[in-house]
């Protein structure tokens, strides 16, 4: 594992940490992204990759899929859950359904090896723009604060701590996707809203343009606030365009 760096000095530095049980696949993004003056740290598998996170501020995760010990899409999840960081998964594997899970546990992007290095630094820059974007909206809107809170048809959305809480007071859990869309919808109520800005406004991911991902979300969504999901009242479908959230939306 490559020394973790100090503390970073300069706010506009991008620090990556690469976790990929290859040598060769680190040597070579460490080696082609110093030259692009980032910063680079590698790890070989994840508790080689906590130790690190817990050593230096990082801005993006490259997590292969494949490693030793725990596989990606766990960490993926954890790291969602842990750690303030971007999420770029590596795999070599093309099936579609590895991509679209570690997008629904909270990854922001994914490439497919053998991967375009210039792809790479393309997508770790767009991952940090969005998320320095979103840090100085965050900053400029004091109603995201802490207590951010969403209420309809009798469900609760506690925006911050990640929670959905039915009129009875019963927690219903929702993966990272489904509540991130959630809030989308909620965020955007009565408005009809296309896949492609869906997917913007969750967290402002950029996912590939798979109708299905967003389509097996909605469906799951559905199952657990709607009172019919074979006839959906909240989350309408609109045939050709999206979709349309039909509630009356409280804040606080």
């Amino acid at each position: 594992m490559a020394q973790a760096p100090d503390a970073l000095q300069n706010s506009d530095e991008i620090h990556v940490l690469v976790v990929d049980d290859e040598v060769r696949v680190r040597r070579m993004l460490t080696e082609y992204l110093e030259d692009q003056n980032i910063r680079v740290s590698g790890a070989a598998n994840g508790a080689e990759m906590w130790a690190c996170l817990e050593l230096s501020r990082v801005d993006v995760v490259l997590l292969d899929l494949v490693l030793p010990g725990e596989d990606g899409l766990t960490l993926a999840g954890e790291l969602r859950r842990r750690a303030d960081v971007g999420i770029i998964m590596l795999t070599g594997r093309g099936d579609v359904v590895d991509r679209v899970v570690g997008l629904e546990v909270g990854a922001d992007d994914y490439l497919t090896k053998p991967f375009h290095l210039r792809e790479v630094l393309a997508r770790i820059k767009s991952v940090v723009r969005r998320a320095r974007a979103a840090g100085a909206a965050g900053a400029k809107e004091p109603e995201v604060a802490t207590g951010h809170v969403l209420r309809f048809e009798g469900w609760t959305v506690h925006v911050d701590q990640h929670r959905l809480v039915g009129e009875d007071g019963r927690e219903v859990p929702l993966t990272t996707g489904e509540f991130n869309l959630l809030v989308a919808f909620a965020e955007h109520p009565n408005r009809v809203l296309d896949r492609d800005t869906l997917m913007d406004l969750a967290k402002g991911r950029q996912w590939e343009a798979l109708d299905r991902s967003v389509d097996s979300q909605v469906a799951r969504l559905r199952k657990k606030i709607e009172p019919d999901p074979g006839k959906p009242t909240l989350i309408r479908s609109v045939r050709g365009v999206g979709y349309l959230f039909a509630a009356d939306v409280r804040r606080g």
